[in-house]
């Protein structure tokens, strides 16, 4: 067993796609899956169903990733463990990132850590389906850090640090009679059609329990997967109202925005494994977001 096997395996199951994993991988098509069927030839077992349209991995492949992540983790760190005697840092940071950084400036953050570490290789993954799904990334080693939006859990076997806090609003057009108000409850938007993040995404939970918590019903009829400005786009269009955090509800200046009666406050986490899972890279990044985080609290 080879460790590229075990790398290219890891791409199919993180993937669940031979293409996109040979994409991933950087080889061609044919070879990945020439290097998978090699390993499940060695283990005398089938890591995955190819029977559907969409390949899957079967009860053997499930239990097996777990120890592949490790192995990756543990000779990722054993390259990386001499890097000072290099003089530089070097390797691979998996980062799970967000679709809105809030206050924070996460883009200048990871352009300062790419010009001071030029050979290490920074994976940005953006998931479609919310930020919580990188927990479970994290425990299992596939990823290194991530940001997490209003976490639903704090997994034991992370270290889940807060960057910031921030107050939703209102937002709406000019022409919404809320407008006139200096506070609006959620009960005041009870009727309207809400335009948000799908389910899933930690900004639609923070909503959707402020709703619930208020005894109120929310009506969620369109829900995007992107960023604000397509929210923004559809409330200008007068296809419904929506929540923001205030620093992104700043940028759409056309926009009116509301404070809420009751505070609903939007939380982002710097989530990692221990300092000692860690590889060095991965810690200076960490240590970079931090950073920032404190930056964006003293407003530098």
């Amino acid at each position: 067993m080879e460790l590229r096997q075990i790398e290219h395996f890891v791409a199919v199951a993180s993937e669940l796609s031979f293409t996109r994993a040979a994409e991933r991988a950087h080889v061609v098509q044919s070879a990945l899956s020439t290097s998978v069927a090699k390993l499940e030839r060695e283990l005398g077992v089938e890591l995955f169903d190819r029977t559907r349209q969409q390949i899957r991995l079967t009860a053997a492949g499930e239990r097996f990733r777990t120890h592949a992540y490790e192995v990756l983790r543990v000779s990722r760190n054993a390259a990386e463990s001499v890097a000072e005697y290099r003089g530089t840092l070097s390797g691979t940071v998996e980062f799970g990132s967000l679709i809105s950084y809030g206050p924070m400036d996460v883009a200048g953050a990871l352009g300062d850590f790419h010009r001071e570490h030029p050979f290490v290789r920074l994976r940005l993954r953006l998931s479609q389906s919310g930020a919580s799904t990188y927990l479970s990334a994290l425990v299992e080693g596939s990823l290194d850090v991530a940001l997490i939006s209003v976490p639903e859990r704090f997994p034991p076997q992370l270290e889940m640090r807060l960057l910031f806090e921030e107050p939703m609003v209102f937002v709406c057009r000019g022409d919404h009679p809320l407008t006139a108000r200096g506070a609006v409850s959620l009960g005041d938007v009870a009727d309207d059609d809400l335009v948000g993040f799908p389910p899933g995404f930690g900004l639609r939970r923070l909503v959707d329990d402020a709703f619930h918590a208020a005894g109120v019903q929310p009506r969620t009829l369109y829900e995007v997967p992107a960023g604000f400005a397509e929210i923004a786009a559809l409330v200008r269009a007068g296809l419904g109202v929506t929540f923001m955090p205030v620093s992104e509800a700043g940028r759409f200046g056309d926009l009116r925005t509301v404070d809420l009666a009751v505070p609903m406050l939007w939380q982002v986490y710097l989530a990692a494994p221990p300092a000692d899972r860690l590889t060095p890279a991965a810690a200076r990044l960490a240590d970079v977001l931090l950073d920032a985080a404190a930056a964006a609290r003293q407003g530098v």
